[in-house]
């Protein structure tokens, strides 16, 4: 994808206008990042206290036991949204989904072992290791580029 962007003085409103041949999905998804303007926060909950996570910070975000969890800066945290709603809040460059239970903040990935005959092991930087389910194993590859 090109970006270009112009500087005129005379402008008063910004204006973005995107050229395409076709409507895709990341055309969509760009579409709807440049027209949402709630902000995407994430609350997690500590003992008796809510906190504010950075996105940034987060490595991971699972369910378990029937919550969600968020790890963060070393310590986890319940969040009350369902994995699907956090899915759409977090940003897509930055997070993936790797089973029905957890999502990854791709740059906190250590590596990635492909060893594994089917399946994905992704060692994350808290020490965490995880797997990649067979479902979303070609997701991974093409965010990967493999």
């Amino acid at each position: 994808m090109q970006v270009e962007v112009k500087i005129d003085p005379l402008c008063e409103n910004p204006k973005v206008i995107i050229i395409t041949d076709k409507m895709t999905q990341e055309i969509n998804d760009l579409v709807k990042q440049l027209t949402d303007s709630s902000p995407q926060i994430i609350v997690g909950q500590r003992e008796d206290s809510l906190e504010i996570l950075e996105q940034s910070d987060i490595v991971r975000i699972y369910s378990a036991s029937g919550k969600i969890f968020a790890v963060s800066s070393g310590k986890e945290y319940i969040l009350r949204q369902r994995l699907y709603e956090l899915e759409e809040r977090l940003d897509k460059t930055r997070f993936a989904r790797i089973s029905n239970s957890e999502i990854i903040n791709l740059r906190k990935v250590k590596k990635f072992d492909m060893s594994l005959s089917g399946t994905i092991c992704v060692l994350l930087s808290d020490g965490t290791a995880s797997y990649v389910s067979r479902r979303y194993v070609a997701k991974i590859k093409q965010i990967l580029g493999i």
